[in-house]
This record gives C-alpha cells, sequence and structure tokens, in this order.
C-alpha cells in the first residue's frame, strides 16, 4: 500500500484536522497572537500530523507485509485466518473476529469436501473389487456350459452394483435430474421385483404386495429405492418373506429376516456403515441404506425404520402431502 493510498483511506479524518487546527488558530489570531508565531503554530500542527501520518502508515505497511508474506508462503491459503497476528485495537480485533470466523468456516468446508472424496475413492475402490465377483462367475458359468439363467443373476448383480454406484455419484445433483409425476405405487413395486426376480429366487425369498396407492415422485428413483431393499434382503434375509402394503401415500416394505441389533438402528443410514450383519457375511459396502437415506431426503419421503433383532425389519415410506399440491 502506498502512502497515498494511506492519505486517501484517512482524508476524512484528515479533513477534520485540518478545519479543527484552522479554526483554533483563527480564535488564537483574534486574541492578538502576532502572527508570525501563528504561522509558527500552525506549521508545528500540520508538520505533528504529518509525522504521525509516515509513522502509521510505517507501521501499518510492515503489518500488511507480514501477512503478505505469510500468504504466499502457505501452501493452503485459506488457513491464513488462523495466523493472522494479535489486533493491537479495536477496530482491528473485530476485523480479527471476523477473519477468523471466515477462515474456521472454510477450513470446515475444505475438509468435508476432502472427507467426501475420500470416501468416494474408497467406495470406488471396493466397487471394483466387487464388481470382480459377477464376472468372474459369469467366466465360470461359461466354461462349465452356460447356465442361462445363472449368467443372467450374476448379469443382474453386476448390473445393480453400476446403478448403485452411478446414484451415488449423481446424489449431489439429484435434485436437478428429478422428475416429479403422479406414480401408481403398485407398479413401482411390481417393476422393482420383475428387474430383482433372478436374485430374489436364488435366495430363496418370497414377496408379496398388497394394497395400491398413488403419490408425486420420482418414479425411476423409487424404483432405485424399491431395489435396494430387495438386493439387502437378497444379502442377508435368505430364505425371507417380504410383504409390502400400500396404502394412500404410504409404502410399508416388511421382511422376517434377522433384524438389525438395538443399538445399530440408528446408524444404518450412515455412510459405510455395515453393521454386524454386513461384516460377517463380509460383502456388504455400507452404501445401499445412506443413499436410500438420502434419496428420501432429495424427494421429501419420510422414511421412518424399525427393526427387531431376530424378528423383522420395517421400512415406512409417507410422502409428502405438500410436495403432492405443489407438484
Amino acid at each position: 500500500m502506498s502512502f497515498f493510498d494511506y492519505l486517501e483511506s484517512k482524508a476524512i479524518v484528515l479533513c477534520m484536522g485540518g478545519i479543527g487546527i484552522l479554526y483554533l488558530s483563527l480564535i488564537i489570531w483574534l486574541c492578538g497572537l502576532p502572527f508570525s508565531l501563528l504561522l509558527v503554530l500552525l506549521f508545528s500542527g500540520f508538520f505533528v500530523i504529518f509525522v504521525c501520518l509516515i509513522f502509521c502508515w510505517r507501521r501499518t505497511e510492515r503489518r500488511l507485509q507480514m501477512i503478505k508474506n505469510r500468504l504466499e508462503a502457505m501452501k493452503e491459503k485459506y488457513l491464513i485466518g488462523e495466523t493472522l497476528p494479535s489486533p493491537r485495537d479495536a477496530v482491528e480485533l473485530q476485523y480479527y473476529l471476523l477473519m477468523k470466523e471466515i477462515s474456521r468456516s472454510a477450513i470446515g468446508e475444505v475438509e468435508r469436501v476432502k472427507t467426501e472424496k475420500q470416501d468416494y475413492f474408497d467406495y470406488v475402490e471396493r466397487w471394483v473389487h466387487e464388481i470382480k465377483t459377477p464376472l468372474t462367475a459369469c467366466s465360470l458359468i461359461l466354461s462349465n456350459g452356460g447356465n442361462p439363467s445363472k449368467i443372467r443373476r450374476e448379469l443382474r448383480r453386476a448390473d445393480n452394483m453400476t446403478e448403485t454406484i452411478l446414484a451415488y455419484a449423481k446424489l449431489r445433483t439429484t435434485e436437478k435430474d428429478v422428475q416429479i409425476s403422479r406414480v401408481n405405487l403398485r407398479d413401482v413395486c411390481d417393476q422393482a421385483v420383475r428387474e430383482e426376480m433372478e436374485i430374489l429366487i436364488a435366495a430363496g425369498i418370497a414377496v408379496s404386495i398388497e394394497g395400491d396407492g398413488q403419490a408425486f415422485t420420482d418414479s425411476k428413483l423409487l424404483v432405485f429405492i424399491m431395489k435396494q431393499l430387495l438386493i439387502n434382503c437378497a444379502k442377508y434375509c435368505s430364505g425371507c418373506q417380504i410383504r409390502i402394503d400400500l396404502g394412500g401415500n404410504s409404502l410399508c416394505f416388511e421382511d422376517n429376516g434377522p433384524g438389525i441389533p438395538a443399538h445399530e438402528l440408528c446408524r444404518v443410514t450412515e455412510r459405510g456403515f455395515t453393521g454386524t450383519v454386513g461384516r460377517n457375511q463380509g460383502q456388504s459396502t455400507g452404501m445401499g441404506l445412506y443413499i436410500v437415506d438420502q434419496l428420501c431426503k432429495s424427494l421429501n419421503i419420510h422414511m421412518e425404520l424399525t427393526s427387531e433383532e431376530g424378528s423383522f425389519t420395517r421400512f415406512l415410506f409417507q410422502f409428502s402431502v405438500p410436495t403432492l399440491q405443489n407438484c
């Protein structure tokens, strides 16, 4: 910052100070003080102000240069707020506190983005290893005569994995891709069951759908949600029975599988949480229910999860009435 820039920033203070000195000098001159002495007082006053300005400018310039040097030396420049020198006055203190708050907010946002990025990379890495399983199975089936039903089942598993990772990648832009329309809930459930028929039969799972209902939502995303629940049952609840009850603008999905331990119930929708059953079977990524939960929030669907270990797991989806009216 140049000296003239500093003077410009102090223009109002300088003008008021100059007017004050001239006014005081006029009063002194009217009181009979010799004009030569008056000139000396005026010169002395303006000289003191000039010296003070030079001193303050140099101090401010050194302080700004120190901050600039710190900023240039830092790789992560958003951390500059944490390295600011201690404030010297009340005004500087307020700027100091504001910069601290801005810096902490930036640090939190950067850490959040880094965590999301790392989680995404970790999931992609796990997905790459997982996708090898159905592909390897297809190769083995073909080498042993090529049973069409078994190949379709493994291809369906690979397709499900691909849909899941694509849905995860699009979570940030889900709101832009949503297409709301009047949806027949029974048609949605029928489509989901039909598409997952191979893996449901292989797992010995029976599905019954009762009732009917309609809601305003995105049919494609709702089918994906239902398919995720069916896939989870095929993974962890072999031989179980699934009952889907439809009524009005609600959908209840219930299975009589092993259930979820009470202490894990509040965490099953967290990103990457696998739970006891998932860890024991070694085939869980902990992403299915997380994606389901995020999609429900995007679609303004209230999802209520209840479970009793060793007895059942129930998902209740309630479609928001205000959303229906707005659509």
